[in-house]
């Protein structure tokens, strides 16, 4: 059976707290310490400065994700405005940050489990390595890690119900945690002195740059990424209009208040005589449980250990939920085989896209074996995903009025054009070449696009093609400014500090402009009116599909 109806039960509060397990995994594990080498305590900065551009750029999906409350939303609405050579993009940079998350987590586990101190788990050193400075994990490490992706996948195997529910009780543990982890450290230790203590040594300064870098690369923006799930299980949540604001605000809200607490926490409780080299020399293995035993506080040590497994395996098999639903929405796209739109008749589940998702997060495993390593690729695949949603929003406002929209943004020219801006910052921000690296991945998937394009024989490519223009010239010159700009942020010092600021926030605004005015009144926004409207033959609770499309359009 090809296509049978996913099931809507996930509530308000659910989908909610799918959103904050997403967003609280390893990132708060590892991102306070990560974010401290790089900007010391402008780091709290760091995540403030993370959480309002998160914040806007999350709003306009909600908008999209309650006007299309589709499984795996965050990979159509790019074809919906644009057409499928955008949708694809868009789609690709959005499944390799998302699937890549699963393996990251289990590595995260891993590397916490490495640093038990307890005499009985002595062989547990041997499952991570630090060689010059760089950690992986070691081939039994990788053993265990697999093991940790197995049980997510069978956390979602067979019911979302299952999901949503096991989701609940671990979310409402992964918050409480780093909480009274934030509490207890303040209420231990707390060192006024270390706030004046710099990245490199010396007398702190806010250092703009690495605040910024730090935004973009220590974990901030990777922790942040959470609030996507709630959008792409927007086909399962029973009221979207009320339900995705609901859940994607209030997620990343929640989260600040509790990340900033961790930053906070974990500079005031760092022992002033570990910061002789300023907190770019600070070298943890697993930061907060080992403050926690250098203090003395057993109990919160013990605590971290055990939230060390269940935090990432909370946000591994929120993740191995939402990347299934996204290649199920890429298949509808027309981008993938048939089989991966395959839905199982009792569980409502897309289980030819869970299998590739698990083959696929084995294939990061066994090439990214450390958490930094993998968690910068996420970063800026993340960044990259996000174009998008600002430019697509704005896109079908003007194309598509009609269309009902549940929820509104009031101001939202404004907030898509900040958005829009903020995330190509962010894309600067990540340093040269890593941003020139991760936009080479985004063009070699295009083969897959031009064979299923071909396979449909090539019609109305042209204006696929036109449609997507603005987006095939943005890489390109993203990266070339990358590559010239100043020094602060990897280039080769061409464009100096400060003018390089300004010039890609000059690029994102012509850039957001030519995008819209490129948008079209796609195939798969007059299927999506048609549906609203009249209703089509077949499941009413599933969103036409690409071969609906052309059956009501009579055209791709």
């Amino acid at each position: 059976m090809s296509h049978s109806a996913i099931r809507r039960d996930v509530g308000a509060f659910a989908l909610m707290l799918t959103g904050l397990g997403s967003i609280i995994g390893s990132g708060w594990l590892f991102g306070a310490w990560h974010a401290a080498q790089l900007a010391g305590p402008g780091a709290i900065y760091a995540w403030i400065i993370g959480a309002v551009i998160i914040l806007f750029i999350a709003l306009t999906y909600a908008e999209l994700g309650a006007m299309f409350p589709e499984s795996g939303g965050m990979v159509r609405y790019g074809h919906y405005s644009h057409g499928s050579l955008v949708g694809f993009i868009a789609g690709w940079a959005n499944w390799i940050a998302i699937v890549s998350v699963i393996p990251v987590e289990a590595e995260a586990s891993v590397q916490y489990m490495a640093s038990w101190p307890w005499e009985w788990a002595a062989w547990t050193k041997e499952l991570y390595v630090v060689t010059n400075g760089h950690g992986e994990l070691t081939p039994p490490g990788l053993a265990i890690a697999a093991v940790l992706v197995m049980v997510y996948f069978f956390l979602n195997f067979w019911s979302v119900k299952l999901f949503a529910k096991s989701n609940t009780a671990i979310t409402v543990f992964k918050l409480v945690v780093p909480a009274a982890t934030g509490i207890a450290l303040i209420a231990t230790s707390y060192n006024p002195g270390n706030f004046d203590i710099g990245a490199h040594g010396g007398t702190h300064a806010i250092d703009i740059s690495s605040i910024l870098t730090a935004v973009a690369i220590s974990g901030i923006v990777f922790s942040f990424n959470g609030f996507q799930s709630p959008v792409n299980l927007a086909g399962e949540a029973r009221n979207p209009g009320r339900s995705v604001p609901f859940a994607v605000i209030g997620s990343i809200l929640l989260a600040t208040v509790v990340y900033v607490l961790l930053q906070v926490a974990f500079i005031g409780a760092v022992p002033p005589d570990q910061l002789g080299k300023g907190w770019a020399g600070l070298e943890y293995a697993s930061p907060f449980a080992q403050l926690a035993t250098a203090l003395m506080i057993n109990w919160m040590a013990i605590l971290l250990y055990a939230d060390a497994f269940v935090s990432p395996s909370g946000t591994g098999a929120t993740y191995t939920a939402t990347t299934a639903r996204m290649i199920y929405a890429m298949e509808r796209n027309g981008q993938l085989p048939k089989i991966f739109g395959h839905i199982h008749p009792r569980f409502g589940i897309p289980r030819p896209a869970m299998w590739l998702n698990l083959v696929v997060s084995f294939i990061f495993l066994f090439f990214f074996r450390g958490w930094g390593t993998l968690a910068a690729v996420i970063s800026v695949s993340t960044i990259i995903s996000y174009l998008t949603g600002p430019v697509s929003v704005m896109t079908l406002r003007r194309t598509a009025p009609e269309l009902k929209r549940p929820l509104r943004i009031p101001g939202l020219p404004i907030l898509a054009a900040l958005a829009f801006i903020f995330a190509t910052e962010l894309l600067y921000w990540a340093k040269w070449p890593l941003t020139g690296e991760i936009i080479l991945l985004m063009v070699v998937a295009l083969p897959i696009y031009f064979y299923y394009t071909a396979k449909s024989g090539w019609e109305d490519f042209r204006r696929h093609l036109k449609g997507a223009w603005w987006l095939i010239v943005y890489l390109p010159v993203i990266a070339a400014v990358s590559w010239g700009g100043s020094k602060t942020f990897g280039g080769h010092d061409y464009i100096p500090y400060g003018y390089d600021l300004a010039l890609v926030a000059v690029i994102g605004v012509v850039f957001y402009f030519w995008g819209i005015a490129t948008g079209w009144r796609t195939p798969m926004v007059e299927a999506a009116r048609f549906h609203h409207d009249d209703g089509l033959p077949g499941d009413p609770e599933l969103p036409p599909s690409v071969d609906e499309a052309e059956r009501v359009t009579g055209h791709r």
